[in-house]
C-alpha cells in the first residue's frame, strides 16, 4: 500500500468553490492511476474522478463532469480536485485512492480496482 494523506475538505456555500489534495507520502510508480471517491451518508460509496499518474487520460463520473478538475503534479507526489459550482448534493467524505499496478481486471470506475486509500475529507455544501 501507499500511504495518501488528505486535505483541502470544510464548509462551503451552493456555488462555491474548494480544492482538495492528496499527497502520496512515498513516490509513485508512472504507470499508477489515481482517483477520487465520495461517500454520503447512507449512500454507496461513489467514483468522481480518475487520471493516469504519467499524465494524460482523465475520466469523471457522470454527477461531476463539467464542474470538477482533476490534476496532478509528479513533482510534489500529489493529486487535486478541483471543484465549482458546488452544489448540496455534492456533499460527502471525499477519498483518494491509488492503483500501483492496475491491470484491466477490474474498471477503473469501481473501488475494487484500488489498493490504498487515505482517511477522507468531510466536504459540507450549504444553502
Amino acid at each position: 500500500q501507499v500511504q495518501l494523506e488528505e486535505s483541502g475538505g470544510g464548509l462551503v456555500q451552493a456555488g462555491g468553490s474548494l480544492r482538495l489534495s492528496c499527497a502520496a507520502i512515498e513516490r509513485l510508480a508512472s504507470s499508477a492511476i489515481m482517483a477520487w471517491f465520495r461517500q454520503a451518508p447512507g449512500r454507496e460509496r461513489e467514483f468522481v474522478a480518475t487520471i493516469r499518474w504519467s499524465g494524460g487520460m482523465t475520466d469523471y463520473g457522470a454527477a461531476v463532469k463539467g464542474r470538477f478538475t482533476i490534476s496532478r503534479d509528479n513533482a510534489k507526489n500529489t493529486v487535486y480536485l478541483q471543484m465549482n459550482s458546488l452544489k448540496l448534493e455534492d456533499t460527502a467524505v471525499y477519498y483518494c485512492a491509488a492503483s500501483s499496478f492496475h491491470n484491466g481486471v477490474y474498471s477503473i470506475r469501481s473501488s475494487i480496482a484500488y489498493e490504498s486509500w487515505g482517511q477522507g475529507t468531510q466536504v459540507t455544501v450549504s444553502s
